[in-house]
């Protein structure tokens, strides 16, 4: 997905005319999602001397080709590595992502003056670096919003038996859960809740973002919340965002593009900017340019780099499960600066 966005934007680019009068290819390596592989791969995109590296949409691999190429002077961009660690690499890595740290306070400020929750349920899968560090983000963002967490649960990835966390739940009054991991988990822990008789609703971050929460879940996740950094919300669309849905939709037989796709889309168009900007394809002479992206409107919504070259995005999609589909119930701006 992230591949069909980019070639969207590498056409684009080219039917404009290209970039300093050069056309734009993409050069694929894949590397099937082994590090030692991705290391192979990378290694071999810098030795034909590529202008940029799009990837990974994973954090782990991201990391891997980020470190090789630091001292190549290699500019990568991920369009979906969202853990943390990635930036600090070095001056050539970027990402356009949403990160946690701008998402989850967004949401918990709309469950605050939005749907006015008081009192929360937080349940962390222990062991997860996902989970954890979202937990931390939401505690810190609850506290700030005056929301009380009034009980904590643990879980562990792969299990499946949640009835001893629920039931110490139902010994609680609060609002809602908020919960920080994946979403079989999820799917499963609402489940319990459901059989226990507990009717609060779930919002969590990005982890819960798959089909299989509702497959898994059914009427247990109906109305359960998640953010995302971007989604199809045809009514409210405009501009570039609108532009790119029908253009996707016009390709790929009606369907919708997903987060990766426009995301992918935007990498390759912040880097095409860089370069004009700088006037250059050099990854040493356009990064600076590329750094200093500010309010920069793409497909996925504005995006600044912050000092540390991480992306302030707005907006922060936040939907809901209707049916057996995710549905935009709102869309809530970022104050970027």
């Amino acid at each position: 997905e992230t591949l069909k966005g980019m070639q969207m934007a590498v056409d684009d680019i080219n039917n404009a005319g290209g970039i300093n009068g050069k056309k734009l290819e993409i050069v694929i390596g894949d590397h099937g999602s082994n590090s030692s592989e991705a290391a192979n791969v990378t290694q071999k995109l810098i030795t034909q001397k590529v202008s940029a590296i799009v990837g990974d949409p994973t954090t782990g691999i991201t990391k891997t080709a980020a470190q090789i190429c630091q001292p190549a002077k290699m500019v990568l961009l991920s369009a979906g590595a969202v853990g943390p660690g990635i930036v600090e690499i070095g001056d050539y890595i970027y990402r356009d992502t949403l990160l946690d740290s701008v998402a989850a306070p967004a949401v918990t400020k709309y469950l605050a003056e939005e749907l006015k929750w008081k009192k929360v349920a937080l349940v962390t899968t222990t062991g997860l670096p996902y989970s954890e560090g979202l937990t931390n983000i939401f505690r810190e963002a609850l506290a700030q919003n005056g929301i009380e967490i009034v009980a904590e649960q643990s879980i562990m990835e792969k299990d499946t038996n949640f009835s001893a966390q629920v039931t110490a739940l139902a010994q609680k009054e609060f609002d809602g859960v908020v919960f920080t991991g994946y979403y079989t988990e999820g799917a499963l822990f609402m489940k319990e809740m459901r059989k226990q008789g507990l009717k609060h609703l779930m919002v969590g971050g990005d982890g819960l973002l798959g089909k299989e929460l509702y497959e898994l879940g059914g009427d247990a996740v109906q109305g359960s919340m998640l953010y995302a950094g971007f989604a199809v919300d045809e009514e409210n669309a405009t501009g570039k965002t609108k532009e790119f849905i029908e253009k996707y939709k016009a390709q790929n037989n009606n369907a919708f593009p997903d987060m990766f796709a426009a995301q992918g889309y935007d990498a390759v168009m912040l880097l095409a900017d860089a370069m004009k900007a700088a006037n250059s394809s050099d990854p040493a002479v356009y990064k600076e340019k590329l750094a200093q992206t500010k309010d920069w409107q793409g497909v996925t919504g504005t995006i600044t780099f912050d000092e540390n070259r991480e992306p302030i995005k707005s907006p922060v999609y936040l939907m809901e499960v209707k049916g057996q589909a995710f549905a935009v119930k709102a869309v809530v701006p970022i104050d970027t600066h």
